[in-house]
């Protein structure tokens, strides 16, 4: 049986254009969708590279500190305190006294501290003052180590040890001379020592034993000695005054031992003469 191997030929000639039309429409179809995805992905890129950097400009970075005008700007109920804020310290000393008892208060003192001052100023340039007045010695009597402070029967005993107060008052007319107990070395003499006013202290030492005595309220300006001074037993110091924390002429007399407050007028009776 013969074959036609020319139409043999042409029909296989033929059916090759057939398959690569065949192969065209498919790719075709196949591209459709990927381009489809990719249109999709482009236009999914072009709205996050405009509305990601949008919405990131709105919010404040919580890592920065921000500021009220920044977060007013953006979000008004809400208040955001920086951590590096500190409070501004409270001055308590502009405050002053209200009440008609301190504002009188501090006028008494502001005024006795004025007459202190003044007095202080004129006592440093004209030095120790006499006041000696006519019946008293300018040394206390006696011989003994220890000497009473005020002249023998120029005072009456009046205040002691008791209820916050260290010493001895002794009640003397101003001017009145006072002496030093015992002998020693003046440890402080000022117009001005708190609530002592004019006030002089004097350290010694008697039967081996270490005594502080204290003469405070003297009358400004009269003080005798000066800090770092030695003085006698019996020696003029100062004159009886009411200055400092005082509302009547008078010596207050204290005395240390060791350190130790002891009840003056029972300590000189008991050493002095």
């Amino acid at each position: 049986m013969a074959v036609d191997i020319e139409s043999t030929a042409k029909t296989s000639e033929d059916r090759v254009p057939a398959r690569r039309t065949t192969a065209r429409a498919t790719a075709r179809k196949a591209v459709k969708p990927l381009r489809s995805v990719a249109i999709f992905a482009a236009v999914g890129a072009l709205v996050a590279g405009i509305a990601l950097p949008a919405f990131a400009s709105s919010k404040p970075s919580e890592a920065a500190p921000t500021t009220v005008q920044q977060l007013a700007a953006v979000d008004a109920q809400s208040l955001v305190v920086a951590s590096q804020a500190t409070a501004a310290p409270l001055n308590r000393g502009t405050f002053t006294a209200t009440t008609p008892e301190e504002i009188e208060k501090k006028k008494a003192e502001e005024a006795a501290a004025a007459r202190a001052a003044a007095a202080a100023a004129t006592a440093s340039t004209s030095g120790p003052r006499n006041f000696n007045t006519a019946g008293y010695a300018l040394v206390s009597p006696g011989s003994g180590e220890v000497r009473y402070p005020l002249p023998g029967g120029s005072y009456r005993e009046g205040r002691t040890i008791g209820g916050g107060h260290n010493g001895a008052d002794m009640l003397a007319p101003a001017l009145t001379p006072i002496y030093a107990t015992a002998a020693g070395v003046v440890r402080a003499s000022a117009e001005s020592i708190g609530g002592y006013g004019v006030c002089v202290m004097i350290d010694s030492v008697v039967g081996g034993q270490r005594v502080q005595s204290t003469y405070g309220h003297m009358t400004y300006g009269s003080r005798q000695v000066a800090a770092g001074q030695t003085v006698a037993a019996g020696q003029l110091i100062g004159y009886v005054g009411s200055t400092g924390r005082s509302t009547a002429n008078h010596l207050h007399f204290e005395v240390w031992i060791n350190g130790g407050m002891v009840e003056p007028y029972s300590w000189l009776a008991a050493n002095a003469g």
